[in-house]
């Protein structure tokens, strides 16, 4: 027998995969378990549900014994990618998280101001990013844990500042990331790399570009920094260009949107699934939950490379925009 589940229990699916604490989860939980229907094509559905609750609650009672181990300065991942921003003191890092998010990172004219990661999320249309302020770094000293914070990073931004060297900032910049086996996607892994390479998307963006006249400098430093890393000239002080950072990030991000709807219903398209690009329908499937893998006969799908309500298998590639009608 089919679940045939409600658009409220995805929209509850949803807020659980979002959730921050524990309690945050467990309310997402029990929400989906009185959404859901009873009879039996729900029992066990039902049953892995109170599992989830029952394991959540355990961990939570468990973290409070230990949470003294975790570091201050791990920041967990939220959002459809975690972006980490790099770059010479005085760069402008804290300020562009300020402009983006409603993080509040201290912002100061003098270097150093940061000290600890500041994570906030940036909304661009329905999805939302994680941007996390952090400490500059120098030829000099790195701070210890912002290794594995930038290896563990979905993407990074190097900054730099327009009128202060923005050549020698972003060969530093890259030479510190090199000597923790970080690399751009969009070069080449140097021979000799001993252990295993980090590859990373990475964004450059020039902070600082306050006047039109700017733009020339702009064009300057692209030229004679010959980098085949996407850049972009923006103005944390005037907002120049600050929405074409998130949208060059999602480009980036390699994900895509893709919107779930009930037999007869409309789609929800405020709270859409994300999903590597590439991904099937069976991904999505065991996204929303392991069972309806099992389950999946075929969907139903409307979007650019379909017609409206075409039928396909579980190895359909979703595109960005399908919105998929499942049926188990």
């Amino acid at each position: 027998m089919p679940a045939n589940l409600p658009p409220p229990y995805f929209e509850a699916e949803k807020r659980y995969r979002e959730a921050r604490s524990a309690s945050e989860k467990i309310d997402a939980l029990e929400e989906m378990l009185t959404i859901m229907p009873k009879h039996k094509g729900t029992d066990k559905l039902r049953a892995d549900l109170r599992r989830r609750i029952a394991k959540v609650k355990a961990q939570s009672q468990q973290k409070k014994g230990i949470a003294k181990r975790d570091t201050e300065y791990s920041v967990e991942k939220e959002g459809a990618a975690q972006v980490v921003l790099v770059g010479a003191p005085n760069v402008g890092k804290s300020s562009l998280v300020s402009a983006l998010t409603k993080a509040s990172p201290e912002v100061a004219d003098f270097p150093h101001s940061t000290w600890k990661p500041t994570p906030g999320m940036a909304h661009f249309e329905n999805v939302q990013f994680q941007l996390v302020d952090t400490p500059p770094v120098t030829k000099e000293f790195v701070d210890a844990w912002m290794t594995d914070l930038l290896r563990r990073a979905d993407m990074l931004v190097v900054m730099v500042d327009l009128h202060a060297d923005p050549l020698q900032q972003l060969e530093d910049t890259l030479s510190i990331l090199r000597d923790l086996r970080i690399f751009p996607a969009e070069a080449a892994v140097p021979e000799g790399v001993g252990k295993m390479p980090f590859i990373k998307k990475i964004l450059i963006l020039v902070n600082k570009m306050d006047e039109p006249a700017e733009e020339d400098d702009l064009q300057a430093f692209l030229e004679l920094s010959e980098t085949p890393l996407p850049a972009l000239g923006i103005s944390t002080l005037s907002g120049q260009n600050l929405p074409a950072v998130l949208q060059a990030i999602y480009s980036m991000s390699g994900i895509i949107r893709v919107y779930t709807k009930a037999p007869g219903k409309e789609a929800n398209m405020r709270q859409p699934f994300v999903l590597p690009k590439e991904n099937t329908l069976e991904d999505l499937a065991t996204k929303i939950h392991k069972d309806f893998a099992e389950k999946l006969k075929f969907a139903k799908v409307w979007g650019q490379a379909v017609y409206d309500g075409q039928m396909v298998q579980r190895d359909y590639v979703l595109r960005d925009g399908d919105v998929v009608e499942i049926h188990l």
